[in-house]
């Protein structure tokens, strides 16, 4: 893992024409060059270079691509990954026989699929039909007993199975019984008038024709079942068929699609083709050698390093073990680094678990999560086509890491399922929230409000560091010092963190008297001033690129104040905002605390009941208010002090669909 984003550089090369669809194949076997479009050269080379539209429609590609999958979604087989396209077997689509392929298997599924849709509604039908006989539903049901005066009964039958209705005959009888859903009325009147259907005038028969029937619909019920899985099996059958031509069919469009997004960044002159792009450094001499092999060495390679241009129009690349997905998923949610910037992912995943682990600290809980987090994996792993459901892939495989913090933090508070079944290794938080804490480190809730806010000027303070590194690199020293989340910001911050600790000790009576803290207040306020001044003067003049004015010095002295009054009044607040973290730890032990009271005031069933029932509440709610503010506590109160959120996100053209380094 990388501690800084990846390193890129810019690669801009020219080759022969002629050796540009090999170029394409090397670059797109190695799959790590983000292209852009040749926009950055002087106008009067760019009139010299032309493109050139695709032979082949990439939107053509993509939609026949799209009906292969949905032919192998009916076969129930899994869609094809980047593991079968190799760039080697890269040709020309034929797109008149793969489509005559498609149009040939999609009509023999037609005939299939009518009868699969005629089972559903059959097999729906019956029970429908079986579910309001057993709750003694028969006024939803049609019930007739008649002869059939013209027509077959077999031709009937097959015509009331379509509405999932019944025709039984009478033993020792000319008579038949028909079963139907009364909502179909409509349509089974004009039908059985069809057959010259005549109702019976024996009200004993009509009496017994459920009973009658009832058998027979278990025995129909189930022959219409196994028609429907022996036709869905024979749709499978004959998509497996096909599988190996689909497939072969997918791997060549997905190329074709890929080859094609590769060229449409290519500029063109007479005899030469020209491409540029960015690459980490790592990479780069692997593209180099790549591009002059398949181009015979007659290539042209020019290399730029990113500190050469403006650090918003670097691509981004961060390098994270997979082990740290789901934190990383978090980072990307909120923004994109900024090149050369900190990756923050290790710290987010360190802040957002201990975050998590004050507010939600039990053993047992937490094994609750760690279990939901690792059988929810598992069943995304093996249904990789599974659309995500409540718990989506990223939060079961997050739920796994805060089922861990759960369970440590609970052995150090105590806690196993609200009970104290082993001596707390830190402090007992339930008992001291309940104000009956005998010795140990905490004895009261403002002990548990002081470990919470102390770790907030910890991650404050982390914040700052990783925002000071983050300006040195990018030789920012005008930020670096005299900024709000600088170094004398961070003076300031430390300056008042001690008045309000000594105003603390003091019992709140008075604040610290020490003869420095003015002088230092008094500097680093100058200091701040100071800035409005130096970035007037250092601040282009007259209107931007866009049109906009330049600020006046007022404006400038201006922002400098208010960016003060934020240092004293933000600081406070950011600090004092991770009291909600003890805040729900609190709520979690005193809801703990509440079930079992509940259920120990009830009988050993209901007790239980309560206890379950209660622990369930504990877990849904409190977990998920835990998380969510874990989640806002790194946006808002982490990420405020060093993350800018500008960087543009490196997105390679590669045979797999998502990006991961190559190592």
């Amino acid at each position: 893992m990388n501690l800084f984003t990846r390193p890129m550089r810019l690669l801009t090369a020219v080759v022969l024409e002629q050796t540009s669809d090999a170029v394409v194949k090397a670059l797109l076997e190695l799959g790590v060059m983000d292209f852009i479009h040749i926009d950055r050269l002087d106008p009067q080379q760019m009139q010299k270079l032309s493109s050139r539209s695709s032979s082949v429609n990439r939107m053509t590609l993509e939609d026949m691509r799209h009906r292969v999958e949905g032919l192998l979604r009916q076969g129930h087989i899994r869609l094809p990954s980047s593991d079968i396209l190799d760039v080697k077997n890269l040709e020309k689509p034929q797109l008149e026989e793969y489509r005559k392929t498609i149009d040939d298997l999609t009509t023999r599924l037609l005939g299939l699929k009518e009868q699969q849709k005629e089972s559903n509604q059959q097999v729906m039908g019956l029970e429908e039909i079986r579910r309001y006989i057993n709750e003694n539903k028969e006024e939803y049901l049609d019930i007739r007993v008649g002869e059939i005066g013209h027509g077959t009964p077999e031709d009937l039958k097959d015509r009331l199975a379509s509405f999932g209705g019944l025709l039984e005959k009478v033993e020792k009888s000319d008579k038949y019984i028909s079963l139907t859903l009364r909502r179909d009325v409509s349509q089974v009147d004009p039908l059985l008038d069809k057959f010259g259907w005549v109702e019976t005038s024996d009200i004993a028969l009509q009496k017994q024709a459920v009973s009658l029937i009832k058998s027979r619909l278990e025995s129909e019920h189930q022959r219409a079942v196994a028609a429907r899985s022996e036709i869905e099996h024979e749709v499978d059958e004959v998509v497996m068929q096909q599988q190996g031509p689909l497939f072969a069919i997918w791997a060549n469009l997905r190329l074709n699609e890929l080859s094609d997004q590769i060229r449409s960044y290519f500029a063109y002159t007479k005899n030469t083709t020209l491409f540029s792009g960015w690459v980490p450094v790592d990479q780069a001499e692997n593209v180099r050698k790549a591009i002059e092999a398949a181009s015979e060495g007659q290539c042209v390679i020019e290399w730029t390093n990113a500190s050469a241009l403006p650090r918003e129009q670097v691509p981004v690349a961060i390098t994270s073990p997979r082990i740290l997905r789901p934190f990383q998923k978090i980072v990307n949610n909120f923004s994109t680094p900024e090149y050369g910037t900190i990756n923050p992912t290790i710290f987010v995943m360190v802040s957002y678990m201990i975050m998590f682990g004050l507010m939600f600290a039990d053993v047992g809980q937490g094994f609750v999560l760690l279990i939901v987090g690792i059988f929810g994996t598992r069943n995304y792993a093996k249904n990789p086509l599974k659309p995500d459901g409540m718990l989506s892939r990223t939060v079961v495989e997050l739920l796994i890491y805060l089922g861990i913090s759960s369970i440590v933090f609970g052995i150090l508070f105590g806690s196993y399922f609200g009970f104290a079944l082993f001596p707390a290794l830190w402090f007992n938080f339930e008992a001291v929230v309940a104000g009956n804490a005998d010795g140990g480190l905490i004895h009261d809730v403002f002990g548990i409000l002081g470990i919470t806010v102390r770790f907030g000027i910890i991650v404050i303070y982390t914040g700052l560091v990783l925002n000071w590194i983050n300006l040195l690199r990018k030789k920012s020293f005008l930020k670096l010092t005299l900024d709000k989340n600088g170094l004398v910001g961070g003076l300031l911050f430390g300056v008042g963190l001690y008045m309000g600790f000594g105003f603390v000790e003091s019992n709140y009576h008075s604040f610290p008297s020490d003869p420095w803290i003015t002088p230092v207040l008094i500097i680093c306020i100058l200091l701040l001033i100071l800035r409005g001044f130096l970035d007037y003067f250092l601040s282009p003049k007259g209107v931007d690129a866009k049109g906009v004015p330049a600020q006046s010095l007022g404006e400038h002295v201006m922002q400098a104040v208010i960016e003060i009054l934020e240092i004293f009044i933000g600081y406070l607040s950011n600090t004092l905002s991770f009291m909600r973290v003890a805040g729900l730890g609190i709520a979690h032990a005193s809801l703990m605390t509440a079930f079992k009271d509940l259920s120990g005031g009830l009988d050993s069933v209901g007790g239980i009941a309560i206890f379950v029932l209660g622990n369930i509440i504990v877990i849904v709610l409190e977990g998920l208010s835990s998380g969510i503010q874990a989640l806002r506590l790194n946006y808002y109160e982490f990420f405020s002090r060093y993350f800018t959120g500008k960087g543009v996100a490196y997105e390679p053209v590669r045979l797999s669909s998502t990006f991961s380094d190559k190592k």
